[in-house]
């Protein structure tokens, strides 16, 4: 199973930037579609970017489109996310996920059910 280990998270000012990194322990990441997930308090969790498999598609929730960009490196089996413009309500906690063995180097989904295997998270904190 593929385990993961989210990093970069912290406190920064309304219009900062942060980057995330997500670090997978197996080569099994290079059979899986990755999402990053943030829950804010009071709130359900939200998938806010999804990669596919080969990096070339990507999908945003409108909340961050144009501000958020996630990639991944899979040669260091890691996946990032690069939060520019931050607004308060972009504070949370931050998960990154894995999908199961995908068929389509292309998949990519912004749905919670997709997802087999979460990292702890990490705490993104925006103040105003």
């Amino acid at each position: 199973q593929v385990q993961l280990v989210e990093s970069g998270g912290g406190l920064v000012q309304a219009g900062g930037s942060l980057r995330l990194s997500c670090a997978a322990s197996e080569r099994t990441f290079n059979w899986n579609t990755m999402g990053w997930f943030r829950q804010a308090p009071g709130k359900e969790r939200e998938c806010v970017a999804s990669i596919s498999l080969s990096g070339g598609s990507t999908a945003y929730a409108d909340s961050v489109k144009g501000r958020f960009t996630i990639s991944r490196d899979n040669a260091k089996n890691t996946v990032y996310l690069l939060m520019n413009s931050l607004k308060p309500e972009d504070t949370g906690v931050y998960n990154c996920a894995a999908t199961g063995t995908v068929r389509s180097s292309e998949y990519v989904s912004l749905r919670r059910s997709s997802y087999q295997t979460w990292g702890q998270g990490t705490q993104v904190t925006v103040s105003s």
